[in-house]
């Protein structure tokens, strides 16, 4: 038997809000992304959460603090839980993104392997890294300990990719909504995405969009 881990990305960002991509940039929550952050904190008061780990970007950060503030769990910051570079995509809009030649955002989201951003961050290396955080913290607790990991979409679906068997290029076909839920027991996989506590708030649809 091993922890159990909670794996939450951050609630939505001001990015998120217009559909731009942020990548590594460091970006505030929105309103929304403190209603959402709150909701998960409320989702896991019935746990006994003894640890709650976040990634240093300000989103993921805030969220945590929202969490760590209601619940009184001990808070760590791990850097290889931050998000994937977009390289020069980062800033952009979407839409700004698809009227480039060829559209490479559609592109991106077929195959993000083949088509990644110029200059990002290879999805191997972010895989690697998610991979490593989350052995490091499952390292750290018993059978048993309830632990929260707030972190970004493209870490948190590298992760889920490995433990279910998907190759990387298939990323985009998991849906990991801002602070829904993936339970994992590593490496088993338990669920993916539960939003119930988010639904009486409007969720941005999905990764792909704007990480």
């Amino acid at each position: 038997m091993t922890a159990t881990l909670w794996l939450a990305r951050h609630g939505q960002s001001v990015s998120n809000a217009v559909r731009r991509f942020q990548g590594a940039q460091d970006v505030p929550l929105s309103p929304l992304g403190h209603r959402q952050a709150e909701a998960l904190a409320d989702r896991l008061a019935d746990w006994p959460i003894a640890h709650v780990y976040a990634s240093p970007l300000e989103r993921a950060r805030r969220t945590a603090d929202i969490v760590v503030a209601a619940l009184g769990a001990p808070l760590t910051i791990l850097d290889d839980l931050r998000e994937l570079s977009l390289g020069e995509w980062e800033g952009r809009t979407v839409d700004e993104v698809r009227t480039l030649p060829g559209d490479p955002y559609a592109q991106w989201v077929r195959d993000p392997v083949a088509m990644a951003p110029p200059g990002g961050e290879a999805l191997a290396e972010v895989q690697a890294r998610a991979l490593r955080a989350v052995g490091r913290i499952a390292a750290a607790h018993g059978p048993g300990e309830a632990v929260l990991v707030v972190s970004h979409g493209g870490v948190i679906s590298a992760y889920l990719a490995h433990c279910l068997g998907l190759p990387l290029s298939s990323l985009w076909r998991l849906t990991v909504s801002n602070c829904a839920l993936s339970r994992v027991a590593p490496p088993r996989v338990l669920s993916v995405n539960d939003g119930a506590h988010l639904a009486t708030l409007r969720v941005e649809a999905g990764p792909a969009l704007a990480p």
